[in-house]
C-alpha cells in the first residue's frame, strides 16, 4: 500500500476537516472539466448544498493523485461530508436515486 508523504497528508485532512461538504473534482462546479465532476456538483446543488467546498485536482497533481491514496479510492471526483469519505460519481448517484445523499447533506 502507498503512503503519501506527511505534508500531503495534513494538508487533504486540513481541507476535509474544515469544511462539512468537499469535493475533490476536476475543474470546479462553474467549469467543470469531466462529466463526472459535471455530475457530482450538480447533485450537491439538486440536494440544496450551494456552499460547498472543492478541490480542482487539475492545479495540482500531487493532490490529484494523494486524494486516491487517501481514500483507498482510484476515481476523482471524491466526496467528503463530516469528514468521512462518501464515494464518487457512482456512489452519489445511487445515494441521490434512493434518498440517502439528501438525507447525509441535511443532517447536522
Amino acid at each position: 500500500m502507498s503512503t503519501l508523504p506527511d505534508d500531503l497528508h495534513k494538508a487533504i485532512s486540513d481541507v476535509i476537516a474544515s469544511n462539512r461538504v468537499v469535493l475533490f473534482m476536476k475543474g470546479s462546479p462553474q467549469a467543470p472539466m469531466c462529466g463526472f465532476s459535471a455530475a457530482a456538483s450538480k447533485m450537491l446543488l439538486d440536494a440544496g448544498v450551494d456552499d460547498f467546498a472543492y478541490v480542482n485536482v487539475l492545479e495540482d497533481n500531487s493532490i490529484r493523485e494523494g486524494i486516491k491514496v487517501y481514500s483507498s479510492w482510484p476515481t476523482i471526483p471524491q466526496l467528503y461530508v463530516d469528514q468521512q469519505f462518501v464515494g464518487g460519481a457512482d456512489i452519489m448517484r445511487e445515494m441521490q436515486q434512493n434518498g440517502e445523499l439528501a438525507s447525509l447533506l441535511k443532517a447536522q
